[in-house]
């Protein structure tokens, strides 16, 4: 416990707050989508648009969109109980709209035999962000409009 402390104070400040947003993001999304569903979740967040006016610059939004990404794994790791993709996805696509950083949610579906599964990432300028690997690219997503814009 104590080194976890360490770590966190050994953060810079917007890590920190990044952090500090995703512990109380993943687990409300979790209950929110169980209890409401996709889309009521997604109009809830929606009403909380951007404080920001203006899209941060080309090299700013890499290191926020990577510092973002990393501070949700964290936060998932600090929780006993594992985050769906679909948790971890729309946590991703609501904290980088809130920093002015469009993206998109997608959702996606493929069927191997009789085994039907499902996949959510977010996607930035057409290119999926957050992803270990490219796990995406063996679904076949929906249209933005079934999945989610961060407009």
């Amino acid at each position: 416990m104590w080194e976890r402390l360490q770590r966190f104070n050994a953060l810079p400040r917007p890590a920190k707050a990044l952090f500090l947003r995703a512990v109380l993001l993943l687990p409300f999304l979790a209950v929110s989508l169980r209890l409401r569903g996709f889309q009521a979740t997604k109009r809830w967040l929606q009403k909380f648009p951007s404080h920001l006016k203006d899209s941060p610059a080309a090299p700013d939004c890499e290191i926020i969109v990577k510092l973002t990404v990393r501070m949700i794994l964290a936060a998932e790791r600090f929780f006993p109980i594992h985050s769906s993709c679909l948790e971890r996805s729309m946590a991703l696509w609501w904290l980088l709209g809130r920093q002015g950083i469009a993206s998109q949610l997608r959702i996606g579906v493929r069927k191997d035999g009789e085994k039907f599964a499902a996949h959510a990432w977010v996607e930035r300028e057409g290119i999926a962000i957050g992803e270990s690997e490219a796990p995406h690219l063996h679904y076949a997503a929906f249209a933005e409009e079934m999945s989610g814009d961060a407009t």
